[in-house]
């Protein structure tokens, strides 16, 4: 097996291209700046989910969409690596709906994941009946939970299954791809979990935002799929080195350093590191902690993750009225093929602007377990798209111009009851391993701020590492 050669700088080796492994980087540059990095991403392409592609001519999003913009990291991240400020936007509207019983019916605003403070504002999703089960909100068995539970039962119990079934689901269901009874109350909907501690009413209202009426939501123009891209640029002006198709087959012991063996079984090359950081999914985290950390690996391997895709159409504009809104979530208990759709030409002025022909809209499709839709080939997820899209808008669509079909293979991990606690653990094991650290969506949070946020915690701690090995009698540098 051959080696590659040995710098007399501190080398940092991060594996994985995505969001996390690019920001993981780059944090440590901007605290060791004369560190050598090296990003290894076995794809052929950086970015992870977050992609833009052209679409009727149009480069638009096809993964990611938006940014959650009540955390800063993410705009932070945009506009540390050069991003026009201008370029940072808002949603032209939030005004969403759920299709429900056969019709569109608006979102109630002032909701937490779904669970609704004004039980009648949701009249149309749920009926008169369900709407008075919500609001004669029933007490958790000792009025405070003592232990993590999941979100449907937890949501069902107090407020009755439609509140879950009806508008819990659609929404869990657009960010895990996931069912609420799988999904852990304290790792998902952090804000209901501090309620459910505390005995607090579901029902309490939301507290005023001191940003007044600034939208929970940002994007960028030109995509959010552009923010990987303009880190690696930044990267590569500060002499980082970017490798793709670099697959990393183990991860062992070499004296006081790290050695990743990259490349095929067949020609092998041994990267040494003084430091590592596996911004990986979880089953890649998994196999490369195996022999190092084997509680932490079966601690990963017990993330399932669940795969998805999205369909972006692009559709003669003419005959197309006006959309309602920003676009729809599906419930499960519809049965229907996609679980949401978003209509980009008008959630996001600079998409509506991109051609005066077509209107750009997107479908999602798959759930965790129940992803047989997604054996269809690419032709019929776009007919299912189309007639679906065009049911719940009560006419058919416009015809299509083109289409672009994204699939996100186990792209979601998905968050157990139990979820922090196993993310403690696998953290606290791995904090054996001197300078080996882990990012991603696997942990915090899959929003793009929460994946970013993990990536800063695993650069300080290589920092930390790095900075005091030096300083240390002894130490490898």
């Amino acid at each position: 097996m051959s080696s590659a050669p040995v710098s007399t700088r501190p080398h940092v080796a991060v594996v994985g291209g995505g969001i996390a492994g690019l920001s993981t980087a780059l944090d440590v540059l901007d605290a060791l700046p004369d560190a050598h990095v090296t990003v290894l991403e076995a794809g052929d392409r950086f970015g992870g989910k977050l992609r833009v592609e052209p679409v009727a001519g149009c480069v638009v999003d096809v993964g990611a969409e938006s940014l959650l913009a009540t955390r800063p990291e993410a705009v932070d991240l945009a506009l540390r690596v050069g991003v026009d400020p201008a370029d940072v936007v808002s949603p032209a509207t939030t005004s969403a709906a759920v299709w429900s019983r056969g019709a569109l019916h608006a979102l109630p605003r002032g909701t937490v994941m779904g669970v609704p403070t004004d039980p009648p504002s949701a009249l149309g999703v749920l009926t008169a009946s369900e709407v008075q089960r919500a609001t004669a909100e029933v007490a958790w068995p000792g009025g405070a939970v003592a232990e993590d539970v999941s979100v449907g039962e937890y949501v069902s119990a107090r407020m009755g299954r439609a509140v879950v079934d009806r508008l819990v689901e659609p929404l869990l269901g657009g960010v895990y791809a996931a069912h609420a009874d799988r999904l852990s109350l304290r790792a998902t909907v952090p804000a209901l979990w501090e309620r459910a501690v505390r005995g607090a009413s579901l029902l309490d209202p939301l507290p005023v935002r001191a940003d007044g009426a600034r939208p929970p939501f940002a994007g960028l123009r030109g995509g959010v799929g552009r923010l990987p891209g303009e880190v690696v640029e930044a990267l590569r002006a500060r002499g980082a080195l970017l490798r793709t198709g670099a697959v990393v087959r183990g991860l062992e012991r070499a004296g006081e350093r790290w050695r990743l063996v990259v490349g095929s079984a067949a020609d092998p090359v041994a990267v040494e590191a003084d430091a590592v950081v596996l911004a990986v999914p979880p089953a890649p985290a998994s196999r490369l902690l195996a022999e190092l950390a084997p509680a932490a690996a079966r601690g990963l391997a017990e993330v399932e993750t669940a795969s998805m895709a999205v369909v972006t159409l692009a559709v003669r504009r003419d005959g197309l009225p006006d959309l309602p809104g920003s676009g729809f979530l599906v419930p499960p208990v519809e049965g229907r093929a996609i679980k949401a759709s978003t209509f980009s030409s008008a959630k996001w002025e600079w998409v509506g602007q991109l051609s005066s022909d077509v209107v750009h809209l997107r479908a999602s499709l798959g759930r965790a377990r129940e992803e047989a839709v997604l054996q269809r080939d690419d032709a019929d997820l776009v007919t299912l798209a189309v007639a679906e899209v065009g049911e719940a808008l009560g006419r058919p669509l416009p015809p299509v111009v083109d289409h672009h079909v994204q699939r996100w293979g186990g792209g979601l991990p998905q968050y157990a009851v139990g979820h922090v606690e196993r993310v403690a653990a696998i953290r606290a094991e791995v904090a054996h391993l001197p300078g080996v650290e882990v990012a991603g969506a696997t942990y915090d949070g899959v929003g793009v701020p929460a994946v970013i946020a993990s990536a800063a915690l695993a650069a300080r701690g290589v920092t930390d590492h790095l900075t005091t090995s030096t300083a240390s009698p002894g130490g490898s540098r």
